[in-house]
């Protein structure tokens, strides 16, 4: 066994390299460029939105009150007659760098979990490719799984699911090859 303690290395080492590999990929690779639409008209939706002063929040329309009024003729009548929307509402710009920030925390969070799998499994010396397959599989996971409930449950492109899913394991597999370089002897 292994503590997560003496892992702080690759759990740090392994969060830097993701952060960097994001990067690349979404500013150099932008195989994500397809993944949002931009509305039609855009201009008088957002303005049609801002005169209804929406607070922030995430919202369903049609949404029911209950399991019975999902049934109901008129939210029926709402649902055929469309659009049904998903949204997130935000109010001013975005902190860049609050996202960045709280993006590295997770790549941190989620090397803390390979580690913990890998440490409790895994002893002091073990080779390259078990440790790469135990750290990499469980932040492969961490990066990726939840992403499927996305689509599942709010509709997401699922093409845009995909490639998040693909960048998951890609981080997956830059955490499991930093903790077999960096696994203690």
């Amino acid at each position: 066994m292994v503590s997560v303690v003496s892992l702080w290395l690759p759990i740090l080492l392994s969060a830097v390299i993701v952060f960097v590999a994001s990067s690349l990929i979404h500013m150099v690779l932008r195989y994500h460029r397809s993944d949002w639409r931009k509305l039609p008209n855009e201009d008088a939706v957002l303005e049609a939105l801002r005169r209804l002063n929406i607070p922030p929040g995430d919202y369903l329309a049609p949404r029911p009150d209950s399991a019975a009024a999902m049934k109901s003729p008129e939210v029926q009548a709402k649902v055929k007659a469309g659009p049904v929307l998903v949204m997130t509402v935000r109010h001013g710009p975005s902190s860049m760098a609050r996202s960045l920030a709280l993006w590295f925390a997770y790549s941190i969070v989620a090397g803390i979990f390979a580690a913990y799998i890998a440490g409790h499994a895994l002893a002091p010396g073990t080779r390259y490719a078990e440790v790469f397959r135990f750290a990499g599989c469980t932040a492969s996971l961490a990066y990726s799984l939840a992403l499927l409930q996305n689509s599942i449950w709010y509709w997401r492109n699922w093409g845009a699911t995909f490639r998040s899913v693909l960048d998951g394991l890609i981080y997956g597999l830059l955490t499991g090859g930093t903790f077999g370089w960096l696994w203690p002897r």
